[in-house]
């Protein structure tokens, strides 16, 4: 049974997203506040947390950073509220893997949760067939080097430390290379659902993997934008 924290400080919000996920058959953990869950959330186990922004004592987006250091493989989805599109855009480049607005439909919030348990299901099974996975589990280019199965990226024999969907969008894009993907294809095939509006999720996730894999040589950076259709991984013979 996978175990969800919820932090959420509007007692009316935190009760639906408790009673919609055990609904799921779903363990849940609630705080509100953020002080209180960072105690909890650096000390235990769990397998996703719904995290919101505004939050007492320790702000959602702190607690965010740090939770991506010391978990980088725990799914993270934020709350946000409809005006706060900077916050968004942070939440995301901080590490979380997904966001909701507020206010949000309980479906649409059953089905991202199933969606991201899904995927870290997929992560952890060797021998999934899903798209994701391949059986070739290392892709080797002159500087970079991907492996699907330990999880492990090295740039010009360095490591470099990326959250699991960060992995999940560089290899989908990797052993696919030279074929372009519209922001919605990467979506379904990397996030599991297409959603209008939530192309920007895509976005700030290709700019933190080119800020973590920028050649210090000045070549071009591996993941390449097609202008008004979307991404490409360009390997250095293409």
């Amino acid at each position: 049974m996978p175990k969800i924290i919820i932090v959420e400080d509007e007692p009316a919000i935190a009760e639906m997203l408790v009673y919609h996920l055990q609904d799921l058959n779903y363990e849940t953990v609630h705080f509100d506040d953020g002080l209180k869950a960072k105690d909890y959330l650096t000390t235990s186990d769990y397998d996703l947390v719904v995290l919101d922004i505004m939050l007492p004592s320790y702000n959602g987006l702190d607690l965010c950073k740090e939770l991506r250091v010391l978990r980088p493989a725990v799914p993270i989805m934020m709350l946000t509220s409809l005006d706060s599109e900077a916050d968004r855009v942070i939440g995301l480049e901080l590490g979380a893997d997904d966001y909701l607005t507020k206010p949000f439909s309980m479906r649409e919030f059953q089905a991202r949760i199933k969606a991201l348990l899904r995927r870290c299901e997929l992560n952890n099974q060797s021998d999934s067939n899903d798209a994701l996975t391949s059986k070739q589990t290392e892709l080797i280019f002159e500087e970079l080097s991907i492996n699907n199965k330990s999880r492990r990226v090295l740039l010009d024999g360095n490591s470099i430390e990326l959250t699991a969907r960060e992995f999940d969008l560089l290899f989908y894009l990797a052993q696919n290379q030279q074929q372009v993907y519209s922001r919605g294809e990467l979506l379904d095939a990397v996030w599991g659902y297409t959603h209008d509006g939530y192309e920007h999720t895509v976005n700030t996730h290709i700019n933190r993997l080119r800020k973590k894999l920028k050649r210090s040589d000045n070549k071009p950076d591996f993941i390449q934008t097609v202008w008004a259709v979307g991404y490409k991984f360009l390997s250095e013979d293409g």
